[in-house]
């Protein structure tokens, strides 16, 4: 947890430990602002909902690993909107204690998909894999021990903030390795359409009855409506009731927007709207 007293109004929740790509994606999307670490997903959520910071910036997806389900299951119960969208590049690093050198490794520690992520290169290098909570949490457990014989994989940062030497750097076996983050706050945002591309996500479910998600999805198709996103979830461990997240391409307020909701109510258990936001740069130069 982070020690540090800021202005909420100033103050922007992470999940995980000082260091992590999350804490990344703030201080490069919002440097304005102080990141608040914190030790679960429901505590970041926590800490906007109850005024200690004023935004949460955590991941929904990675470009190699896929969705982070444990954020999808918390947004149904959440009052948080979803305000805007960032795309952090993941660049991993090998970090090792002052002096250690390549040949002298023998153990790499990292979260689970950094460990994936870099498989080809850990091989490469006759390394041990170890999991850890996160690559932030590696770095601090390497730092501590100060084996030359022991390295993590995580950021650049974790690196400046652990007192570590990058003996490698873009471990990542795939170039493309990017992570999607959505800003959380307490008040939703009102983009204006026609000033950008506009996101709208939300979740729904829908009747048990024939073809219910096809004529859910129906009045978005009809209507021109491009879908960027659907994915399924159960509910309650019920394998008869099924969730959906979504996200679109357009303003609620839009007349073929209004319309293609007004058919997915028709046919929908619960509609929840999550969030309407500017779409980032990145998805016109991805």
């Amino acid at each position: 947890m982070s020690t540090t007293t800021t202005d909420p109004a100033k103050t922007i929740a992470f999940q995980g430990a000082r260091g992590a790509y999350s804490d990344l994606a703030c201080r490069t999307a919002h440097p304005e602002m102080t990141p608040l670490a914190s030790a679960s997903f429901e505590e970041a959520f926590a800490a906007v909902e109850e005024g200690r910071a004023k935004f949460a910036m955590l991941p929904i997806e990675n470009s190699q690993a896929g969705r982070v389900a444990d954020i999808h299951l918390l947004f149904p119960h959440s009052t948080l909107h979803i305000v805007g969208e960032y795309f952090q590049r993941v660049r991993h690093c090998l970090l090792a204690p002052k002096g250690a050198t390549l040949a002298g490794l023998k153990r790499v520690y990292s979260h689970v998909q950094a460990l994936s992520q870099c498989r080809r290169t850990v091989r490469e290098l006759g390394l041990t894999p170890v999991v850890t909570a996160d690559t932030a949490a590696a770095a601090a457990e390497v730092a501590e021990a100060g084996d030359p014989g022991t390295a993590a994989i995580a950021s650049e940062l974790a690196a400046e903030i652990y007192g570590l030497d990058i003996l490698k750097r873009d471990l990542e076996d795939a170039d493309h390795n990017t992570t999607r983050f959505v800003l959380l706050a307490k008040e939703p945002a009102d983009p204006d359409p026609d000033a950008g591309v506009v996101i709208t996500s939300f979740i729904f479910s829908v009747r048990n009855v024939a073809a219910a998600l096809y004529k859910a999805l129906g009045g978005f198709a009809t209507n021109g409506v491009n879908m960027l996103k659907l994915e399924s979830y159960m509910v309650d461990g019920n394998f008869t009731s099924t969730q959906f997240y979504a996200e679109i391409e357009g303003h609620p307020n839009q007349e073929n927007v209004r319309l293609a909701f007004e058919e997915l109510g028709f046919i929908s258990r619960e509609v929840k709207l999550l969030g309407v936001y500017p779409a980032n740069a990145f998805r016109r130069e991805g």
